[in-house]
């Protein structure tokens, strides 16, 4: 099994929720994390551009990546919306595995840092 770090950049909280729960309820990832405070610097139509925006981090797997990028596409505000995939080279084991089976099962996994 696969799994990856999706990053995806987003103009506002609002946007952010609405991105992070559907990747979640849709099952495309098992859990997204929201970051905001980020100053952004780029380029777009031919000048720099300064922008606040909010950054997540979304866990999925490689058999979700494409349906992941294309539903963020279709809910995004940009026209040219970040979507970069990081291939996850290792991490603990039992956190991949509540990966996968969050994508996979009907009803939720019990969260990987529950208490026993």
């Amino acid at each position: 099994m696969k799994y990856y770090l999706v990053l995806v950049t987003t103009p506002t909280r609002r946007v952010s929720e609405k991105i992070s729960q559907g990747l979640v309820k849709n099952k495309l990832a098992a859990c997204v994390n929201r970051l905001p405070g980020l100053k952004s610097r780029y380029w777009w139509k031919g000048k720099i551009e300064t922008a606040r925006e909010e950054l997540l981090l979304i866990k999925t797997t490689q058999a979700k990546l494409r349906r992941l990028t294309q539903w963020v596409k279709k809910n995004h505000p940009y026209t040219v919306c970040e979507v970069i995939a990081l291939p996850i080279a290792a991490g603990n084991k039992v956190y991949l595995d509540w990966i996968n089976q969050s994508l996979q099962a009907s009803r939720p996994a019990p969260r990987p840092h529950d208490t026993k």
